[in-house]
């Protein structure tokens, strides 16, 4: 192991469902991070099933992009995040917010309508 990683146990490392083994989010990503990481991943999953419906496979690649840069930028895709430093996880997350909000820049928050 690489200095400064650190020493979870395989079952803070996986969460296994139908038997099948998926790697769970880096829990060293501060609360605020790890959210908008999830909601570029919700979004561009429901932009996957959209695109695909749709037919437009040039836009369900696009989507699963977003859907990879997201996982990535949350630990579960790309390198083992136990076996890194702190510092290196935590940047690969924001490099990873960073392009998915140039990608697809979040909504801004709506207010109630006033004139409802």
């Amino acid at each position: 192991m690489a200095s400064g990683t650190d020493d979870s146990t395989d079952d803070e490392r996986w969460l296994v469902i139908d038997g099948r083994r998926w790697r769970r989010t880096d829990p060293a990503l501060p609360p605020e991070l790890a959210d908008r990481l999830r909601s570029h991943l919700g979004r561009a999953r429901s932009s996957v099933r959209t695109t695909k419906r749709a037919g437009d496979a040039g836009g369900t690649a696009d989507a699963r992009r977003r859907v990879g840069l997201a996982k990535t930028g949350l630990g579960e895709r790309g390198p083992r995040w136990w076996e890194e430093d702190v510092a290196s996880r935590l940047g690969r997350a924001e490099e990873a917010l960073e392009e998915l909000d140039r990608l697809a820049p979040p909504r801004a928050d709506v207010g109630p309508d006033v004139n409802a």
